[in-house]
């Protein structure tokens, strides 16, 4: 199984942005001398008293710097906010800094009505799906000078690196993105830490749906990536108390409490005590938001789930408020599943 994983870059405790982004630095750095596979910075906006990972295309092109081997992407650039030929120009950009190792990851998501307003995005879409289809399509023909020869954009050019053009994924927490995905013939990325209930679906959707892309040198066969939260620690025990953040965190959010992320100490107070581990089989169905385990523990969990919904990667992203504990959960799980660290 490869590992990679996905950073919010979340600013700590009494820090600033510029902390947040030196963690994210770091983390990336480690996760290439680890063997993580890519490395992904995200997207949220209205946030940024507690999320710094505003704006991927700027944070990216500090790590193409900071690293010389691992994939580094979006997880994701939220395309319903942006000009299609915009992203194009950014992600090879990007690549002309990190030649043949950039991942577009495309997604959608709308945040507060005021922060949509102030990116001048339009919440009433006729036709959702069709719309979120049509500019990655755009994004995809733009990056791989797919547009026909009659086309209004045939002529426009994007800067390149002369390797590999970065590599489109399409990224979605429900079948409808699945769906998306396979009639583009793009690989597939599901979001199980946001709606793990739809993961099984989602894939089956998308392999059901899946078509070789004539726009891009993409995959013959759907391939897949399997994104959940996941913590690691030296005991399941550890490991649960660890765990304990995510969970406060989903709680707060069912009661429609939005802010920084608790500290350990804080989540186990709000829930009364620590999590309880992480079971070492899971029931069949059964689909956690947020996983925990020492090493044995992890690496069999994580195999249940990839398992399930059939792809041989799996993306990292957690709710860890302590950076060090941080780092210590991804060496962890590297150690747990046995990827090769690179020298």
């Amino acid at each position: 199984m490869d590992l990679s994983i996905v950073d919010l870059s979340p600013i700590p405790e009494g820090g600033t942005a510029a902390d947040a982004y030196a963690d994210t630095v770091e983390t990336a750095e480690r996760a290439e001398r680890l063997g993580y596979s890519r490395f992904w910075v995200a997207e949220h906006h209205g946030m940024g008293d507690r999320l710094a990972g505003t704006t991927p295309e700027v944070v990216l092109g500090r790590l193409a710097a900071a690293t010389d081997s691992i994939r580094i992407g979006s997880g994701a650039v939220l395309l319903n906010h942006y000009s299609p030929f915009k992203v194009a120009e950014v992600f090879g950009a990007l690549d002309g800094l990190a030649p043949g190792r950039i991942d577009a990851g495309l997604g959608r998501a709308n945040g507060s009505p005021a922060a949509d307003r102030a990116l001048g995005t339009d919440r009433r879409v006729a036709d959702p799906d069709g719309d979120h289809t049509e500019k990655i399509r755009a994004v995809i023909s733009h990056l791989y000078d797919a547009f026909p020869a009659d086309h209004a954009y045939a002529d426009l050019e994007v800067p390149r690196s002369g390797a590999a053009p970065p590599v489109p994924w399409v990224l979605g927490s429900s079948p409808s993105s699945a769906e998306i995905a396979g009639k583009l013939g793009a690989r597939y990325c599901f979001a199980a830490f946001i709606r793990p209930g739809h993961a099984e679906s989602a894939f089956e959707t998308y392999r059901e749906h899946f078509e070789p892309s004539e726009l891009t040198d993409g995959p013959d066969e759907p391939q897949g990536m399997l994104a959940v939260n996941a913590v690691a620690g030296e005991t399941d025990a550890a490991a649960a108390r660890r765990r304990a953040p995510a969970e406060a965190t989903y709680k707060r959010m069912q009661r429609g409490v939005i802010g920084s992320t608790p500290s350990v100490e804080e989540a186990v107070d709000e829930l009364g005590g620590a999590p309880e581990p992480t079971p070492e089989t899971l029931d069949p169905g059964e689909w956690p938001r947020a996983i925990s385990g020492g090493p044995e523990t992890i690496d069999g969990l994580l195999s249940q789930l990839a398992d399930r919904v059939g792809v041989d990667e799996v993306m990292i992203q957690h709710v860890v408020p302590d950076h060090e504990d941080a780092l210590r959960s991804h060496e962890l799980l590297a150690e747990a599943v046995g990827i090769d660290a690179r020298e």
